[in-house]
């Protein structure tokens, strides 16, 4: 982790696993070090608190992809019907 550019930290709901990767989520933020979080949907409240530290949170592997590709290259993934959330917020209201 010490010598990472970015954690991706991997909940899958296993308990002993999943306290595996919170510690691992929480000593790479403790170093400054970038962190992804990838996870089903139903641990979100659970991960509220890490998930507010990362830099992006997913809930699928490609989803992670897509993160790093935006970081790295920063282009959007494009999609058919995705709308950039900065596009919905700047519309005027109809």
């Amino acid at each position: 982790i010490t010598h990472s550019d970015v954690v991706v930290a991997r909940f899958d709901g296993n308990k002993y696993r999943q306290w595996n990767a919170a510690h691992d989520a929480g000593y790479a933020g403790a170093l400054g070090k970038p962190i992804i979080t990838l996870h089903p949907k139903e641990l979100g409240h659970m991960l509220k608190e890490v998930n507010s530290t990362a830099l992006a949170s997913c809930r699928e592997p490609e989803q992670v992809v897509e993160a790093l590709a935006y970081v790295i290259e920063g282009s959007m993934p494009v999609r058919e019907g995705f709308v950039p959330y900065i596009d919905r917020e700047n519309k005027p209201a109809s």
